[in-house]
C-alpha cells in the first residue's frame, strides 16, 4: 500500500511552518525542503563546494555557508538565483526521495516545499495543500516577525509565485489569516481530511487489478 504524498506550500510569512509542525504532531512524516537544503550544503559537503563558486563572500570564517549573504546576492540577480537553484534543487530532490523511502508504506508523507508552485512540482503529489493569507497579512508578518522593511518584504514576495499561482495548484487550502487557535482547528480538520483521502487511495489500490 502506497503512502499518501502531500505537497505543502505557502508564501513567505503565510505560516506554512506552523501547519507543518502541527501535522507532524498528528503523525505525519514531514520532510522539510528547507532543512534538507541546509543539510546538502553543510560544511564539508560536495554541495557547499559547488555553491562556493559564488565567491568567498558567501562563506563564513569557519568554512560554512553564510546564507544571509548568499540570499542578498541571489535575490538581487535572477540569473544567479537560477544558477543556485540548478545546484541545490537536484541535491534536495534526491535527499527527499531517500527520506520518503525510509518513511515506509501507508504513511502520510508531507513534503514541506516553499517553492512548490514556482518549480512546477504539483504533479508529483497526490494532494497539494496551500497555506493562504492575503498579501497585506504576509507583509505585516514579515515586518513584525522578521523585522523586514516594506521594500525587503515586497522583494521577497515578488521573488515567489503570486497568490493566484499557488491557489491554482491547490487541492486543499488552509486559511491562516486568523489566530493560532483558529489555525489549530483548521489543521485538525486538514489532518482528518488527509486521513480520509489516504484511506480512499488505499481502497482504490486494493480494488485495482494490480492491487
Amino acid at each position: 500500500m502506497s503512502s499518501l504524498r502531500v505537497g505543502l506550500t505557502g508564501g513567505i510569512g503565510a505560516g506554512k511552518s506552523e501547519v507543518s509542525r502541527r501535522l507532524e504532531s498528528y503523525g505525519a512524516v514531514v520532510i522539510d525542503a528547507d532543512r534538507v537544503a541546509r543539510e546538502v550544503v553543510a560544511r564539508g559537503t560536495p554541495g557547499l563546494a559547488q555553491v562556493a563558486a559564488f565567491g568567498e563572500a558567501v562563506l563564513t570564517p569557519d568554512g560554512g555557508l553564510d546564507r544571509e549573504r548568499l540570499g542578498e546576492i541571489v535575490f538581487a540577480d535572477e540569473s544567479l538565483r537560477a544558477k543556485l537553484n540548478a545546484i541545490v534543487h537536484p541535491l534536495v530532490g534526491r535527499r527527499m526521495q531517500e527520506l520518503e523511502r525510509a518513511a515506509g508504506e501507508a504513511a502520510i508523507v508531507v513534503h514541506d516545499i516553499p517553492l512548490l508552485a514556482e518549480n512546477h512540482l504539483a504533479g508529483n503529489f497526490d494532494e497539494v495543500v496551500v497555506v493562504d493569507v492575503p498579501p497585506r497579512v504576509q507583509a505585516d508578518r514579515l515586518a513584525r516577525e522578521r523585522r523586514m522593511t516594506p521594500a525587503q518584504a515586497e522583494a521577497r514576495m515578488r521573488a515567489q509565485a503570486t497568490r493566484e499561482e499557488r491557489l491554482a495548484v491547490a487541492t486543499i487550502v488552509v486559511d491562516n489569516s486568523g489566530s493560532l487557535a483558529e489555525l489549530d482547528r483548521e489543521t485538525g480538520d486538514l489532518w482528518a481530511e488527509l486521513r480520509r483521502r489516504a484511506k480512499r487511495l488505499a481502497e482504490r489500490e486494493a480494488d485495482s487489478p494490480a492491487g
